[in-house]
């Protein structure tokens, strides 16, 4: 049962949160908190000791106060800091913490450019009217940031100690 929670809530959340931002420009308050919710429920039955738990909750506490501080001065949206704060607790606070920074900052600014070409571009005026890049198209909206947070997070998700517990017990089992 644990390993399917670990294996089907949080890439379902990266998807439907990345899919919501682009259809919306938001993200749901409650992909945060079933990202939260279910990591403090589940972890602890995994093994994982409490240190490393609190270092998982330190993490996410950390990114939460950077992404509020990029969010108080405009930089970022407030679903989009939550999302990434929610995230790192999945990934823990580590070199994957890291990775998952610069995956989702790479992809990104790889999303910005090719959303500024496409807007420049006679194809946005084609197909700006569709439901899934209406938002790319339109100048006078932001960047839908969190297809690049859904993308990095499922990179680097294999890689996590909760996985790798997950893929441990079904190839014993």
């Amino acid at each position: 049962m644990l390993e399917a929670l670990i294996f089907v809530v949080f890439p379902f959340c990266m998807v439907f949160s990345a899919v919501s931002d682009m259809v919306s420009m938001t993200i749901a308050n409650r992909v945060s908190l079933v990202l939260v919710a279910t990591f403090a429920a589940i972890a602890p039955f995994t093994g994982m000791d409490w240190a490393t738990y609190g270092m998982h909750f330190a993490g996410a506490g950390l990114v939460l106060a950077a992404t509020f501080g990029l969010f108080a001065i405009g930089g970022m949206g407030g679903g989009d800091a939550k999302l990434l704060a929610a995230t790192s607790l999945w990934i823990g606070f580590g070199a994957g913490l890291f990775q998952y920074l610069v995956y989702s900052s790479v992809i990104g600014g790889l999303l910005t450019l090719l959303i500024i070409f496409y807007r420049k571009s006679d194809l946005s005026i084609l197909t700006g009217g569709n439901l899934f890049l209406r938002h790319f198209a339109n100048e006078k909206v932001g960047i839908p940031y969190g297809v690049a947070l859904g993308v990095g997070g499922l990179l680097v998700y294999p890689d996590t100690a909760l996985v790798q517990w997950a893929v441990e017990r079904l190839s014993a089992g």
